[in-house]
């Protein structure tokens, strides 16, 4: 086919003609939410007959909706990962986008949609930054930059069409990575109504009639496949210039209100999809465990010569160290069903050892530290505090940790990308050839862990112990000799 003139995708072409009823606007249609929530509504229309089609809102003005307006506002979605072990690799159209609009050109098109009849959920990924407020939008008038004052007006006039009507209310449903994002959202709305003099019973209405679920999202979504973009092209008979290529893993935990599940039927799709009375839960599980997990096994991979995610839990040592870590230390400390963690667990294991996907190692370096802190110390002093003694995979991370920020192992540089007062006071603490004061310098350091961790019963001595092991073995005897001294 290299010769061969393709024709750009289109809805004739691709037989998906049928006109949806929009009961979505959806505020950014970049990577992350074409391969996740449109994923989702493309699921649910093609498999339970939700029947709801998605306009898509370009949040800034430099956006690129006009792409999509030029194949129909479809696109093809690659999904390629490991799952239970079995490698998956997928591909479909996505055809649950009706319309987009940009409404820094097309103002009244994005107004209009306050008027659609069956329009009932607004979803959103802005970014982090999206969920602010921008004082400088002190008109009612539009278009706004602002996300949040987009939303302000699209409900103001949603609510003046129809007289303040308490059935057409919306569900928000934003995607935004901060937590309580749905309320931080709501906030800055009625925000914006007191800075433009809008009614009191506009406010009324929107903390009323209008429902608000916080999320929690879980998707890597790296995007158009630039770097190996005729490896996909070659797959398609079509030409495809808003392709999007995605992990097959798929979480999606979101805070219940109004009895969403009966407006929208999550729970019929084979996805990781959970309505919950509270998200907390879930974003403890994905810090320790994911994230958790990234960090733990960091420093052990890295001094002992591996570069990648995969490489490292494929390693028999290192994937077994992370395994006997988060299910004999980290899981234990969580207070949530067993089962639930062990395979929440697994799916984290397939994700690492996604063979589309070059996760390095040194990426996961930036600030280590404070990661350490947030992800994994907590799951170690729970622990203690349960158990009154050492998690030895914990505390064994904890040393690589320490002896990462030397700077170098063997003759080999290793990358420390911090904060520079972090990494000059570990060249400070490395000074010193005595693991005992090493450790204690190190653990004693309420910068780092904003406690005095040499507190802790036994630490000092275990992780000078593992620094003397680390120094004089390869890792996998350093660990051995450390868990035998500690037996």
């Amino acid at each position: 086919m290299e010769n061969q003139i393709k024709q750009k995708l289109n809805r004739e072409l691709n037989n998906s003609q049928e006109k949806l009823p929009v009961k979505i606007v959806q505020f950014g249609g970049g990577n992350f939410m074409r391969g996740f929530t449109d994923y989702i509504i493309d699921t649910l229309n093609k498999e339970v007959g939700f029947d709801a089609g998605i306009v898509n809102v370009q949040p800034t003005p430099n956006g690129s909706v006009h792409k999509l307006e030029e194949q129909d506002n479809l696109y093809t979605l690659f999904t390629r990962g490991i799952k239970k072990g079995e490698i998956i690799d997928q591909k479909q159209v996505i055809s649950a986008i009706q319309k987009s609009i940009n409404p820094y050109t097309d103002y009244d098109q994005f107004l209009a949609l306050a008027k659609e009849e069956e329009l009932e959920f607004v979803f959103s990924n802005t970014t982090e930054t999206g969920i602010a407020y921008d004082k400088t939008e002190n008109s009612y008038n539009g278009p706004h930059k602002n996300f949040p004052a987009k939303v302000a007006v699209l409900l103001h006039e949603r609510f003046m069409h129809f007289n303040g009507a308490a059935d057409k209310g919306l569900r928000i449903i934003p995607c935004e990575l901060i937590e309580d994002n749905a309320f931080a959202l709501r906030d800055i709305i009625i925000k914006y109504a007191r800075l433009w003099n809008l009614e009191d019973s506009f406010v009324q209405w929107v903390n009323e009639n209008n429902y608000f679920h916080n999320t929690l999202v879980d998707r890597i979504v790296p995007g158009y496949p630039k770097d190996d973009v005729e490896t996909y092209e070659d797959q398609l008979d079509y030409e495809d210039r808003m392709m999007v290529v995605s992990e097959c893993f798929l979480l999606f935990v979101i805070q219940d209100a109004g009895n969403l599940m009966e407006r929208i039927p999550f729970n019929k799709i084979n996805e990781q999809i959970l309505v919950v009375d509270d998200i907390q839960p879930y974003r403890l599980r994905k810090v320790r465990i994911l994230n958790g997990g990234h960090t733990l096994m960091l420093a052990p991979a890295i001094l002992s010569g591996k570069e990648t995610v995969k490489e490292s839990i494929d390693n028999p040592f290192i994937g077994k160290f992370l395994s006997d870590a988060i299910s004999n230390e980290v899981n234990p400390t969580l207070g949530l069903d067993e089962t639930e963690l062990k395979d929440f667990a697994e799916e984290v294991f397939d994700r690492f050892r996604n063979p589309f996907i070059k996760h390095y190692l040194a990426s996961i370096a930036l600030y280590f530290v404070s990661k350490f802190k947030v992800r994994v110390l907590p799951s170690l002093l729970t622990y203690v505090e349960n158990n009154g003694k050492l998690p030895l995979h914990l505390t064994f991370s904890l040393a690589c940790l320490i002896r990462f920020y030397q700077g170098s192992f063997g003759e080999k540089a290793l990358p420390l990308n911090d904060e520079e007062a972090i990494i000059a006071k570990f060249r400070e603490i490395w000074k010193n050839e005595d693991y005992e004061k090493v450790a204690e310098s190190a653990l004693s350091e309420t910068s780092f862990w904003d406690i005095n961790l040499t507190q802790v019963e036994g630490l000092k001595s275990a992780v000078a112990k593992a620094l003397y092991e680390i120094d004089h073995n390869d890792i996998e005897t350093a660990y051995n000799n450390f868990v035998a001294f500690n037996s």
